[in-house]
């Protein structure tokens, strides 16, 4: 498998794929690159170069004690993207890897970063505070500390069910969507998703939406029961100098697979215009 060994040691585990202009994507908590295989096969058959790395901690990278905050992040996606030498690259990320798509495109040598994309993100920034009154409550984000954990296996195959939006009427559960989310969030390390909520949680990327001079696509569902799209987007939007916004009335969280002909096609269409 190939695997990037960062500067603290930590081995990071990464795919690429393909020739062309290359599309970097950053998947969310608590999964791994697997999580973007319906939309790197796809971009695969359309001629561009698909890479995706398995965040510190998380799937076959190694389970690193330490670095489980957002500027550690963007620190291996910088090694890596050097180590590939990317240029001129588009950068998709989901949940969690959208704050670490817009931190790692912020701080990025020129040339390195052509657009982002923001797929149900976290940003601008997720916790309640005086700054942000109608965010989530901090209660949420200690609910799912505890059950990360204490009882990691049964939290997985709980929170799937929302992720997918699974719990809604006339929705067709799909097991092998479940499964799959369980199987990459097993395989992870628990004490990288117990200090990552902190940075998905609570790192602010306001200034990075305000200082990135390239274009920015920002996805979202409105029926996104994890990151809610009035604490997201709907913010996000505003403080992006080129920014657009697509939202997807009913579209769950996790619609990069369950909606995943939707998304391709709007991403095809941002990165080739």
């Amino acid at each position: 498998m190939p695997k990037l060994t960062v500067k603290d040691g930590t081995e990071i585990y990464y795919k690429d794929w393909g020739t062309g202009q290359p599309l970097y994507f950053h998947h969310g908590w608590p999964l791994s690159s697997d999580d973007w295989d319906a939309q790197m096969m796809f971009f695969l058959t359309k001629g561009y170069r698909v890479i995706a790395h398995d965040r510190r901690g998380h799937g076959r990278s190694s389970q690193s004690p330490n670095g489980h905050d957002m500027d550690t992040y963007i620190a291996d996606v910088a090694e890596l993207t050097a180590h590939l030498d990317l240029k001129n690259a588009v950068h998709i990320g989901h949940s969690t890897g959208g704050g670490e798509a817009i931190h790692y495109a912020a701080h990025a040598e020129p040339g390195r970063v052509a657009k982002v994309v923001l797929v149900s993100a976290v940003t601008p920034v997720m916790v309640q505070g005086p700054n942000n009154p109608d965010g989530v409550p901090m209660s949420i984000f200690d609910e799912i500390r505890e059950g990360t954990a204490t009882n990691r296996a049964q939290y997985y195959t709980d929170f799937s069910i929302p992720f997918y939006g699974f719990n809604r009427e006339g929705a067709t559960v799909k097991q092998g969507l479940r499964d799959n989310w369980f199987r990459q969030g097993m395989s992870g390390g628990a004490n990288a998703h117990y200090y990552g909520i902190k940075a998905f949680s609570e790192t602010d990327f306001t200034e990075d939406l305000k200082s990135v001079d390239i274009p920015v696509l920002v996805l979202h569902g409105e029926d996104d029961q994890i990151v809610p799209f009035h604490v997201s987007a709907a913010k996000a939007i505003k403080l992006l100098k080129h920014g657009k916004l697509i939202s997807y009335p009913g579209f769950p969280h996790g619609m990069p697979a369950t909606e995943a002909a939707t998304i391709n096609a709007d991403l095809l269409a941002f990165i080739e215009s």
